[in-house]
């Protein structure tokens, strides 16, 4: 071999001699950091189990006494919500049953107004046929007669005031 060919050899060793020590180097720094870290870990994780778990049985333990307790409220809600369902069912029914009675009631008072109105009405007729239209004919028959004979006797009756000119007219036109 040639000299140059072992020069290129021994440069080529000291090379990889070199990379290979920059590589230990590097490996020994992450060998110390992960145990730095681990050491870390390791504590952080034995605070968790001395705090953490001593909370999480308490935790486990207060869950325990309050779910029979959880179980009764529950059941007692629920009945609770039984009892206003079936109260809410019967408030409807006595809404209801009071609008009906109420509506009838309205109904039968109706019905009692319109018959005394007409009973109201027929009895106003019935005067009127009976006592007032009679009454009225007889006036105007003794009116006419009064007249009849004021006229056969010649005297003739003049109203003294405008009101018993008026009720004159309106009783000329009751005669005709």
């Amino acid at each position: 071999m040639d000299q140059s060919t072992q020069t290129l050899l021994m440069l080529f060793v000291a090379a990889t001699s070199i990379a290979v020590v920059i590589q230990m180097g590097i490996l020994i720094g992450l060998f110390l950091s992960v145990r730095r870290t681990a050491t870390r870990i390791d504590g952080l994780a034995d605070e968790i189990q001395k705090r953490g778990l001593p909370l999480l049985d308490g935790a486990t333990a207060m869950l325990q006494d309050i779910r029979p307790n959880l179980a009764a409220i529950t059941g007692d809600l629920a009945a609770a919500t039984a009892t206003l369902k079936t109260q809410a069912g019967r408030l409807d029914e006595l809404a209801e049953d009071a609008v009906d009675r109420t509506r009838l009631q309205v109904i039968r008072a109706d019905q009692l107004v319109s018959r005394a109105l007409d009973k109201v009405e027929e009895t106003t007729d019935l005067m009127h046929d009976t006592v007032i239209s009679p009454v009225r004919q007889l006036a105007a028959l003794v009116q006419g007669l009064g007249v009849g004979i004021d006229a056969f006797f010649g005297r003739s009756r003049r109203p003294s005031t405008p009101r018993e000119a008026a009720r004159a007219a309106q009783e000329e036109e009751m005669f005709i």
